[in-house]
């Protein structure tokens, strides 16, 4: 019998960009999936469960160091292991 790897807790707070305090770099070493009121998102940068708000770029724009723009979006998040 195989062992799966242990996956770490996800944390209420998970950001992508490897600057932010609220990247953990553990967690990315497997794929995971986030939902937002019940839809599965693919262009999630940042979320907060507690919260409710998920972070997403706003189209192509970007900001004056070269970054996209994020928005705000409200609402339940759900966050998960594929």
């Amino acid at each position: 019998m195989t062992e799966a790897p242990a996956t770490p807790a996800l944390p209420d707070r998970l950001s992508v960009d490897p600057s932010s305090p609220h990247h953990v770099a553990a967690v990315f070493e497997h794929e995971i999936g986030i939902r937002l009121n019940d839809k599965e998102r693919f262009d999630v940068e940042e979320y907060c469960i507690s919260e409710g708000w998920v972070k997403v770029p706003a189209g192509r724009t970007l900001d004056r160091k070269g970054k996209p723009l994020m928005i705000k979006l409200k609402g339940r998040v759900e966050a998960f292991y594929r």
